[in-house]
């Protein structure tokens, strides 16, 4: 299928939503912010061989996995999605099934968090897929929550349990797995309303999308807020995967993730607490 008739049959597909007054079809989308908001922008790969493999991960979970990855940073400023853009670069050997239910995924997700897809681009590649998803976000002006704003006395929170998706990774590499095994990897979900909660009652004084693991992301937090942390082993929550269900090892907890949002809480009992910042 040529490019003009995929974006046809992609634009067929979305919905435009409050944000989007010109979406997909012109040079440029057109977008509404709210009055006194500021935007957020973000952008993520997805990468074949890097991100997901096609005999692991079925098109639609590619196309979830791929939108849920910008979403998720919208997510931890605190913010409201307004618009996705996906720009993919295709080579000849992956068929138009495959695309289709990859927009399927993608689309599935675009309605469950209610972002419409109002753009992007397509493109022929030497190999391989590649995709990119912007997403552009709101927030009242001044109330993005920072990386930098952690301090001394601060308390450390997690959304949700740890290493899930690094476990099924590390099983898809023995053989193949039950994706309802494996949930927090194959359907993860963008924490976008904890994170407006959270913003709105100014309870979280610094957060971050734990993409890299919560080792790698919490030095960013300390790094960024000019602060150290000190974590106990026994209170970081680590998933319970495969079956029968086993707390997956402290390693994959410490240095891998996906979509779970970390946060610095000032006040009120959240879900996960660890020793705070110093």
């Amino acid at each position: 299928m040529g490019e003009k008739s995929l974006i046809e049959r992609i634009q067929r597909r979305v919905r435009d939503g409050a944000a989007v007054v010109t979406g997909i079809g012109d040079d440029c989308a057109v977008l509404r912010v709210p009055a006194g908001h500021q935007l957020l922008v973000t952008t993520d790969f997805t990468l074949e061989n890097v991100h997901f493999r096609r005999e692991w991960h079925p098109p639609e979970v590619v196309g979830w996995r791929c939108l849920t990855r910008g979403l998720s940073d919208i997510a931890a400023m605190g913010g409201e999605p307004r618009a996705a853009f996906l720009s993919m670069a295709l080579d000849r050997g992956v068929s138009q099934k495959w695309v289709n239910r990859f927009v399927a995924g993608l689309v599935e997700a675009a309605e469950e968090f209610r972002v419409p897809l109002a753009g992007g681009d397509t493109a022929q590649s030497a190999g391989g897929i590649q995709a990119d998803i912007v997403v552009v976000g709101s927030v009242p002006k001044g109330t993005a929550v920072l990386r930098s704003g952690a301090r001394p006395g601060n308390q450390i929170y997690v959304t949700g349990e740890l290493g899930g998706s690094a476990a099924a990774i590390a099983r898809m590499r023995e053989g193949s797995v039950r994706a309802a095994d494996y949930e927090r990897h194959f359907h993860p979900v963008a924490r976008v309303e904890v994170g407006r909660w959270l913003r709105r009652r100014g309870l979280a004084s610094a957060m971050i999308d734990v993409s890299d693991g919560l080792s790698t992301d919490l030095e960013h937090i300390c790094e960024e807020s000019g602060v150290g942390a000190e974590i106990e082993v026994a209170a970081i929550p680590r998933a319970r995967v495969g079956r029968p269900a086993q707390r997956v090892g402290l390693d994959l907890a410490l240095t891998a993730g996906r979509t779970t949002s970390c946060c610095l809480r000032r006040r009120r009992r959240f879900q996960r607490k660890w020793r705070g910042f110093r």
